[in-house]
């Protein structure tokens, strides 16, 4: 593995001088583990694998295996806490969009099928496509492409996030691709086809495991949408994650200028955007001239103001955290940390309380293993061929 001592030399600084502040970090070894946080939010955290290029997803395995997906193309394997050198698997895709997400099936134990979500070229314009192949052990193989969006442009957000459901559906986010928001004039075209039910634009799309349609999808028979569509009306939707009592797919989005968001989703429903949002236009402009809410459109469940970028959400339901229970963890790229929202307490509702924040890392991805840790795939820097990516795991103190 390659060593980039100026980057851990320069981390190492950044957390000693939080550590003089709080009195309560350790800073040996050099690449951890640390001790971060204090009262209930005092956490270990170990470096499991550094020198990736943004790694943008984690799924595990029912064994333990960790797939690690790179935005370069690159799927990598960490076993028994080490990275595998070679990659498992490389993206038919190339580009900063050539690996976006990773799913591993509901039967992986039966059929050994691996999902991946990567960007896919023709001509000028891109989209996203969703591909499978089986994984021996050791690799990907037999590997085909099952599904592709129809969210054609020459540039724009993919968004790219992929889970499977209690249902053994596979859901997806699809961003809004608009190439014009940060104009002067702030051209909306692109953007209203988020409202468009002609194209995947802007959409939550929910598809079998073979690529094909289920039959129960709200738009299923309607001549005038995508029978793929399960909700519409989204800006960039980067995180998924089933609630662990009502069964509820939560889905975090992106917003503008503010505006990030947490929604609920349920089949066949508008979420407003680029109509209706608490934030602005890059411009400094409302987004619309009735842009708080409108009827036939679903508020968010939880919103920001400023933005924080959620990268990524989990409910957590394992038993090494057992006071986080069914708490929702939210990678935030902006401010740089992983943040905790409880629920339903006693003085304050839902406080929102910041993890990883002496790291100084956006946090792209938060999953959580089989037995019960929390996993982080963080970076330093968005975009671009730097290798400053990690993989941690939160453990108890």
């Amino acid at each position: 593995m390659k060593t980039r001592i100026p980057f851990v030399s320069s981390l190492i600084a950044l957390i000693a001088i939080a550590g003089t502040a709080t009195g309560q970090t350790n800073l040996e070894p050099e690449n951890g583990p640390w001790l971060l946080g204090n009262g209930p939010n005092r956490i270990r955290v170990v470096q499991l694998a550094r020198d990736l290029t943004h790694p943008w997803s984690l799924a595990f395995l029912p064994n333990g295996d960790l797939l690690v997906a790179e935005t370069n193309g690159n799927l990598r394997l960490i076993r028994d806490d080490q990275l595998i050198e070679t990659p498992i698997w490389t993206s038919p895709s190339q580009g900063g969009d050539a690996l976006k997400s990773i799913a591993v099936h509901p039967d992986f134990e039966d059929n050994g099928l691996i999902y991946a979500a990567y960007g896919k070229q023709m001509g000028d314009v891109n989209s996203l496509a969703i591909g499978r192949g089986r994984f021996t052990g050791r690799s990907i193989e037999d590997f085909e492409e099952i599904f592709v969006a129809d969210a054609w442009e020459t540039s724009g957000n993919l968004a790219g996030r992929i889970l499977f459901g209690p249902d053994n559906a596979l859901y997806i986010t699809i961003g809004d691709r608009d190439r014009l928001c940060c104009i002067p004039e702030d051209d909306p075209s692109l953007r209203m086809k988020a409202q468009d039910l002609h194209n995947d634009v802007g959409k939550t799309l929910r598809i079998r495991d073979d690529g094909g349609i289920p039959a129960d999808n709200p738009f299923v028979g309607n001549a005038e949408a995508k029978p793929e569509i399960f909700t519409y009306g989204h800006r960039n939707g980067y995180g998924l994650s089933f609630h662990p009592e009502t069964g509820e797919l939560w889905q975090a989005e992106i917003g503008p200028m503010g505006g990030d968001e947490v929604n609920i989703l349920i089949a066949g429903h508008n979420y407003g955007w680029p109509l209706v949002s608490t934030g602005r236009n890059y411009t400094g402009t409302l987004v619309s001239d009735q842009p708080w809410a409108r009827p036939g459109m679903d508020n968010p469940r939880i919103h920001w103001v400023p933005s924080i970028s959620p990268s990524s959400i989990l409910f957590y339901t394992g038993d090494k955290f057992p006071e986080w229970q069914n708490n929702l963890f939210v990678g935030a790229l902006t401010t740089r940390r992983l943040e905790r929202i409880a629920f339903g307490q006693p003085s304050q509702a839902e406080p929102r309380r910041g993890l990883l924040t002496e790291l100084n890392i956006r946090v792209r991805d938060v999953a959580q293993s089989p037995d019960g840790y929390i996993y982080v795939a963080t970076e330093q820097s968005s975009g671009g061929p730097n290798a400053d990516g990690m993989v941690l795991r939160l453990e108890p103190e």
